[in-house]
């Protein structure tokens, strides 16, 4: 695991969308794993002006969300098929045919798990896992004492994620209290792991998850696990870091991350110029981060 911290939330997010769009450019075929969430807004508007202006291309690429709640179709507006189409696939050139959630709405949602990993299975494997992380230490819904071998399947919700989800839902007793989604062993089968993180309410959660113990109590602490995971925070999620200084060093000192130094200040993308343009407003309904 690598941690690299940011001066704030719009360097972190930004640093993010260029690790993607890089990736995206080194391979058009891509296959990327996606999360949803507040952080994720932002990298998402990001990668839509980068697409804009640098005609970032993924025509070519196949997408696989982490999860959706059970018992909701994509068209509600609090599905998150909703949240993708609204934020990122219907403002770049993604062939929808490509983007993959899991069918919330299916009538023997056990299958669907099983059918999820197959697809993945056939597509080759996920390239490059974004990912964000609850306040409960969650990756996608694998909510506290999920198994670090699981697969995608059904979770009920914590009361947590309930408490932070269900304002969102109008009126709140119709959030869903079940969720399908990846298990912890289909996130780490990932060739790249990248997860974001911002704001201080994540400064506990983010020190837990990076250098507290692995337990499947906090499912996030599996990442140590895994050979190519890097971690980016703003300097308010990072706050409780033990080895932060140590985590700058490794940013500023090590080769591959040259091209993205060399680029902070927002005078290159990758070597291709960019623009100061305003950022696209987000409208889409708020979640979680999950």
């Amino acid at each position: 695991m690598e941690v690299v911290i940011r001066p704030n939330a719009e360097a972190a997010t930004d640093l993010v969308a260029r690790v993607i769009a890089r990736e995206l450019r080194d391979n058009p075929r891509l296959v990327m794993g996606l999360a949803t969430g507040r952080t994720m807004e932002s990298v998402y508007a990001r990668l839509v002006q980068i697409h804009r202006e640098e005609g970032l291309d993924f025509s070519a690429c196949h997408t696989f969300n982490l999860d959706e709640y059970v018992g909701m179709p994509g068209s509600h507006r609090n599905s998150y098929r909703h949240y993708m189409n609204h934020n990122l696939f219907l403002n770049v050139n993604v062939d929808l045919r490509n983007t993959h959630l899991p069918d919330g709405a299916a009538a023997d949602i056990e299958a669907e798990c099983e059918h999820y990993e197959k697809l993945i299975t056939q597509c080759g494997g996920i390239d490059l896992q974004l990912l964000g992380i609850g306040l409960a230490g969650h990756l996608g819904f694998n909510e506290p004492v999920s198994s670090l071998r699981s697969r995608t399947r059904i979770k009920v919700l914590s009361p947590v994620t309930c408490a932070q989800n269900a304002p969102l839902f109008e009126p709140p007793d119709e959030m869903p209290r079940r969720a399908v989604t990846m298990g912890v062993g289909t996130i780490l089968d990932a060739r790249r792991c990248l997860l974001l993180a911002t704001g201080e309410d994540k400064a506990e959660i983010v020190a837990r998850a990076i250098e507290g113990p692995i337990t499947s109590m906090i499912s996030a602490t599996a990442l140590q696990f895994h050979p190519h995971c890097a971690v980016v925070l703003d300097e308010a999620a990072a706050s409780r870091l033990q080895e932060a200084d140590y985590y700058r060093w490794i940013f500023e000192n090590e080769p591959q991350w040259q091209a993205y130094r060399d680029g902070i200040n927002g005078s290159t993308l990758d070597g291709h110029p960019v623009k100061a343009a305003p950022r696209k407003k987000v409208i889409a309904p708020v979640l979680d981060d999950a």
